[in-house]
């Protein structure tokens, strides 16, 4: 069993804004421990057995962060693959599949988003053995995270029969968009429904002949892309003309959607995709009053509250309930800790003004 993590790190992470910059989104700080999030997420997988090296597949504009981060935690990368420009996510595990196929035909690829949270590595790992069997018997297999809550804000995956010779994982019966709350909480208290977390384990061979099958147009574009790439080493640089040239569709609407063996492993491992100041405070260490304290900060006389600095002036709440306030050296941010997903309206009305960091 040969798997390559291909991961993924080219958000802009704009709702932990001021935390997460363009210049330095938050993949690439430490948000929940003294690592960033993207050196969290490849240590994840290293020194696993069912692991080879690192493909790490981010924007031309973040290269020298790439660098940076594999070398702060000493990882040699099998491969750095930089996209010209977004195209969303069904482009690129495409290049990544192209480098795999050319290098390891027969190898299996973990799709893994770079800037989420995983806290129990023992079920992690049990999940991707359990999909790992069913990729090499050919399936299309997406991790179905165990729900805690009715969540509006991720799409689902609807569980399907069991397939007969693989144990945990099962045929997906259909894939949902972000529910409104009633639909929600019928998926949740229903039991047949996943959070779909953007992960995924399939052979490079399997998913490059799903998107000739269904989605063509990417399948083109990523295949001359990479025949005409620029090689440095590790460093690869698809041609940006011809992988500029394919659509800008993600790896569910483009692929698993439509494929007909798609499946999914549930699993339940304690994952945040930490997409909101919110999202962060729920999983953050809180005090008796449910206030969550990061930095030189404090709360009095408040409950329900994010208190996060980093590198900016200190905190000294009192009297509030359920806010948001972050300090750093380039914003602080004040808000109701149920408009956290609101945060990126602040990032477009910089970007407006001109004067977005």
């Amino acid at each position: 069993m040969r798997i390559y993590p291909v991961i993924l790190s080219g958000g802009s992470g704009t709702r932990l804004w001021p935390l997460s910059q363009p210049h330095k989104p938050k993949q690439f700080v430490p948000v929940v421990t003294d690592r960033s999030m993207i050196q969290e997420t490849i240590l994840r997988v290293a020194g696993q057995s069912e692991f080879l090296a690192p493909i790490i597949v981010s924007g031309e504009s973040q290269s020298h962060l790439v660098v940076e981060q594999l070398a702060g935690i000493g990882i040699e990368p099998a491969a750095v693959l930089l996209e010209p420009a977004a195209r969303n996510t069904a482009a690129a595990v495409a290049i990544a599949a192209h480098w795999i196929v050319t290098h390891d035909a027969d190898a299996l690829m973990m799709v893994m988003p770079s800037d989420h949270v995983i806290t129990d590595l023992d079920s992690l790992y049990a999940a991707v053995r359990s999909a790992a069997q069913a990729a090499q018997a050919g399936c299309l297999v997406t991790f179905g995270i165990q729900p805690t809550h009715p969540e509006t804000g991720y799409g689902y995956i609807e569980r399907g029969d069991a397939l007969a010779d693989v144990a945990n994982v099962h045929h997906v019966a259909n894939f949902h968009e972000k529910p409104p709350l009633p639909l929600a909480t019928s998926y949740f208290e229903g039991g047949q429904h996943y959070w779909n977390g953007g992960m995924f384990l399939f052979s490079a061979r399997n998913y490059l002949s799903a998107l000739q099958d269904h989605a063509p147009q990417v399948a083109a574009a990523s295949a001359e892309a990479m025949d005409k790439a620029a090689v440095d080493g590790v460093t690869v640089r698809p041609q940006a003309a011809a992988f500029m040239a394919g659509p800008d569709i993600s790896i569910d609407h483009a692929v698993m959607e439509k494929a007909t063996n798609a499946a999914v492993v549930p699993v339940d491992m304690g994952w945040s995709d930490v997409g909101s100041w919110d999202a962060l405070w729920a999983i953050c260490a809180r005090d008796e009053q449910d206030n969550g304290v990061n930095g030189d900060g404090f709360v009095i006389d408040g409950a329900g509250n994010l208190v996060y600095v980093s590198d900016g002036p200190p905190v000294a709440a009192l009297g509030v309930r359920d806010c948001v306030i972050v300090s750093t050296a380039e914003g602080i941010l004040v808000a109701p800790r149920d408009r956290s997903q609101d945060v990126k309206k602040i990032v477009d009305h910089l970007k407006r003004r001109g004067t977005a960091t």
